[in-house]
């Protein structure tokens, strides 16, 4: 297949993946936003998130920034904005922030940059960079430290309604969805016949 098409066709083989924009700056203060559609929760205690970094192609100021300040925010994409979201992909010059090139806003936390337009946020400290010999990408490991969550899309049992938030999700390379929940189901038991299998409340 040409490269491109290739690209898309295993791309959307892992089927719906969490969109999320990761706001960081270096010590000088320049700022940049960038979409990844590869973050991934590792565990709870401690709260580990990880997220997978592209070769290097000399252009990477995302993790540059990271290793330089060792903290980063990751922003859930809805869809009010996932226009803007998408258009962070493109190649900007490292002194032209994605957040004026694309109309996004940035507010800070302790002085760690975050998307105002993210109704789901938290900045992440690093912890540890994987190697993955494989393909030249690394595993980029940090610990939650900050939540930033509109509390009324948070449930007495601590589960996050992120369709209340209008949260996107993304197919292959550019392709952005809405959900719509099925059910929340109680915690699985073995030996449980289908039929008694009932949605929690």
């Amino acid at each position: 297949m040409p490269t491109r098409n290739r690209a898309q066709f295993i791309n959307s083989l892992s089927g719906f993946k969490s969109a999320n924009l990761i706001a960081t700056q270096d010590k000088q203060g320049h700022t940049n936003v960038a979409i990844f559609s590869s973050v991934v929760h590792l565990g709870a205690s401690p709260a580990l998130v990880a997220f997978i970094m592209r070769p290097d192609t000399g252009q990477r100021h995302t993790l540059d920034n990271i290793l330089e300040t060792q903290v980063y925010t990751i922003n859930q994409i809805s869809e009010t904005f996932y226009k803007q979201a998408h258009q962070t992909s493109a190649r900007y010059p490292i002194d032209d922030s994605e957040f004026d090139m694309t109309g996004l806003h940035c507010g800070y936390l302790d002085q760690v940059p975050y998307v105002k337009e993210s109704s789901l946020k938290y900045v992440v400290k690093l912890k540890e960079i994987l190697p993955i010999t494989l393909n030249n990408t690394q595993m980029v490991i940090g610990e939650i430290t900050d939540v930033l969550c509109e509390e009324s899309a948070i449930t007495e049992d601590g589960y996050i309604d992120i369709e209340a938030l209008q949260t996107v999700s993304v197919s292959g390379l550019d392709s952005y969805h809405s959900s719509q929940r099925l059910s929340r189901l109680n915690y699985a038991k073995p030996n449980i016949p289908s039929h008694e299998i009932e949605p929690s409340k």
